[in-house]
């Protein structure tokens, strides 16, 4: 299977070595912690999955979906945080449990594994299914459920971002596994309403890079409107030959969000950027392939003192989308994804049947 490489940036052998370090994090349950000893959170253990898939390790993939699997509860959530095979912090994180949609579709379409997705499909069924039981009647999905029941009051806004286009893979889905998801087009739908039409439904996260470009990725937006998104906060959050700010008030630059901008940027058209800023994060790489998850240029120190697996992954997916690779490379383009407009024809978007997976 091909790497991905960009010219300048990234070799595939720095690919493959990107792809064997998350592979050697990887715990024997399948479950792929943050760093080496840390905790797993179920949307970054995804995060990395996706990486591993593009690294050409797809069994080692198909484990971390197996996991899920095996972890997720009753009703198809997950808890926010485990360490060593124990929940630490119960609570239910909505993006957290949509992600695997968009983990499953990246791994049948780099691989057209009918059998993992065969073994996931009910997963990602019953995860999507509670996800929607937390959205509101103004189209917006409320962030968390507590451990004892009681949903929280706020909406987030790159939380809805990405559950939007968490439904848009799990869409996509149901139309290989031939399955009816209108219901789930419609949530989709109002969900998109409230992101274009009504940001004063989410609990305003301004001062974080996320809520500037995880609208666009998905490529929901037209290219046009997306570039203007863009350009409206480039200054507060881009530093030059290093990459991009989490929080626009802090000296403090991280390789994961940099890299969700290149995604975003290659969503919205703009290829020289994109590459710009991928190159420009490079700085984080260690010998061994890892990246560090930032660094607080002001005294050049870098925080926190770890290499995370979720940002070596983004960094994978963000070569693959920029080097058009893998089957899945236009994931985050929104390639094949329906835009959820209201009354929209799915038709317009096929996926390969499989009917042997309906059920």
């Amino acid at each position: 299977m091909p790497l991905p490489q960009v010219p300048g940036v990234l070799t595939a052998e720095q690919a493959a070595a990107t792809g064997d370090w998350i592979a050697s994090v990887q715990l024997p349950s399948g479950a792929i912690p943050w760093f080496p000893g840390g905790h797993v959170d179920p949307w970054d253990h995804v995060q990395a999955a996706m990486g591993l898939t593009v690294a050409g390790h797809a069994d080692a993939a198909a484990r971390a979906f197996a996991w899920l699997g095996e972890a997720q509860a009753d009703d198809g959530t997950w808890a926010a945080k485990y360490v060593d095979g124990e929940v630490v912090e119960d609570h239910v994180d909505a993006n957290f449990c949509a992600y695997v949609a968009v983990g499953a579709l990246h791994h049948h379409r780099v691989t057209g594994d009918d059998a993992v997705l065969a073994r996931t499909w009910p997963v990602v069924r019953a995860a999507v299914d509670a996800v929607l039981t937390l959205q509101a009647d103004d189209g917006t999905v409320r962030w968390a459920r507590s451990a004892d029941g009681s949903v929280a009051d706020e909406s987030l806004l790159t939380g809805n971002a990405s559950i939007h286009m968490s439904l848009r893979c799990a869409i996509a889905l149901g139309r290989v596994v031939g399955v009816d998801v209108t219901d789930w087009q419609d949530a989709a739908a109002r969900l998109r309403h409230a992101l274009d039409e009504h940001p004063e439904r989410f609990s305003p996260r301004g001062r974080h890079a996320m809520d500037w470009y995880y609208p666009v990725l998905g490529g929901a937006l037209h290219p046009d409107e997306a570039s203007v998104l863009l350009d409206k906060r480039w200054d507060e959050f881009v530093v030059d030959d290093l990459g991009i700010r989490c929080v626009h008030d802090h000296p403090w630059v991280t390789g994961a969000e940099t890299c969700e901008l290149v995604l975003a940027l290659d969503a919205a058209g703009r290829h020289d950027d994109a590459v710009a800023m991928l190159a420009a994060m490079q700085h984080l790489r260690d010998d061994d392939g890892s990246y560090w998850t930032g660094l607080v240029y002001a005294d050049g120190k870098r925080w926190p003192v770890e290499t995370s697996t979720w940002t070596a992954a983004t960094v994978l997916l963000a070569a693959d989308a920029l080097s058009r690779t893998t089957g899945a490379n236009g994931l985050f383009r929104g390639e094949g994804l329906a835009a959820t407009a209201p009354g929209e024809d799915l038709a317009a978007y096929p996926e390969e049947p499989c009917p042997c997976l309906a059920s």
